[in-house]
């Protein structure tokens, strides 16, 4: 199974690189060359494990994507549920790990594929991966301008802000 992967490290901590990724729109727009349209699904208002996130592409493709992890400040996990044809499965992982250097971050995603039908695999395969290589650097590179963006950063610390009171307002 073809996997595609970039990497970067950007100059926040963890935490709030993670919020930097799980924004929503129109900030996400900011930062995200890959995303045209995106919102999360089923009256979901965070992300989270089992929340589903519509994606429409610069592409224009279509995708619904569960996540199956949701670690703050380490690591997050999405699946296709629904999408473009041409993939029998698609996945992806983010991860977040300190740097060596006080409040920065290396940031590493990931997307696993296979595409079908079959018969085109070893080919389509190889086109997929050159295809969702480039997408990933694009993408990366532009999170990691949205990790020096003054909009980003606030959106990304007001989420945290908010996350921190739910969780001091549930019963423990």
């Amino acid at each position: 199974m073809p996997v595609v992967e970039a990497v970067t490290e950007v100059p926040v901590p963890p935490e709030l690189a993670f919020a930097v990724s799980q924004t929503l729109a129109p900030v996400r727009y900011r930062w995200d060359p890959f995303v045209r349209e995106q919102h999360l699904t089923d009256g979901a208002t965070r992300p989270g494990r089992g929340v589903r996130t519509f994606t429409r592409s610069r592409h224009g493709l279509v995708m619904v994507s569960e996540y199956v992890s949701f670690a703050p400040p380490s690591h997050v996990g999405m699946k296709m549920v629904r999408g473009p044809w041409f993939f029998e499965m698609f996945a992806g992982g983010w991860r977040f790990a300190p740097a060596a250097a006080p409040d920065r971050t290396v940031v590493t995603w990931r997307y696993s594929f296979r595409c079908r039908p079959a018969l085109l695999r070893p080919v389509a395969d190889r086109v997929g991966g050159w295809l969702l290589g480039r997408d990933i650097r694009r993408r990366i590179a532009g999170y990691a301008a949205g990790c020096t963006d003054p909009v980003v950063l606030a959106a990304a610390r007001q989420a945290l802000t908010e996350g921190d009171q739910q969780r001091s307002s549930e019963p423990g």
